[in-house]
């Protein structure tokens, strides 16, 4: 599956995802989506939530989830995301939304990855002048 979604544009992996996600948003005013992009295919994903709230002994009246016009408008933020992600292959997206006075909020963070070990073996690898060097 993995090669299946690395034919598919990042921008069109979280159209999926988000799409996937559809029915469990609806069910939310707030929360967080999260995407983990390794080699920029989408792996995991979901949504991080406190679905219940509870005060003076009681839990609170659950508020009513993303209508569809929130949903659609927090895809098309979400989508828009991704023009600022620049050159990193590896991280995580975090979109944290709420619904506040009838309007969608949506903040997003970029978070890129990197491996030291990848790193060593490029600037590990001997130079030209290194292996001109040696040969003297």
């Amino acid at each position: 599956m993995m090669d299946d979604l690395g034919q598919f544009s990042l921008i069109r992996q979280l159209d999926i995802v988000l799409k996937e996600l559809d029915n469990e948003l609806a069910g939310l005013s707030s929360g967080i989506v999260f995407v983990q992009i390794r080699n920029n295919v989408i792996g995991k994903f979901g949504i991080r939530h406190n679905p219940i709230a509870g005060k003076g002994g009681t839990f609170a009246a659950v508020e009513p989830g993303l209508s569809p016009k929130h949903r659609e408008d927090f895809r098309r933020m979400a989508l828009d995301t991704l023009n600022h992600k620049r050159s990193w292959t590896h991280g995580e997206i975090a979109f944290d939304f709420a619904v506040r006075q009838g309007t969608i909020l949506v903040d997003a963070t970029l978070e890129s990855n990197y491996n030291m070990a990848n790193l060593m073996i490029r600037y590990n690898k001997p130079t030209y002048r290194d292996r001109a060097a040696n040969s003297e």
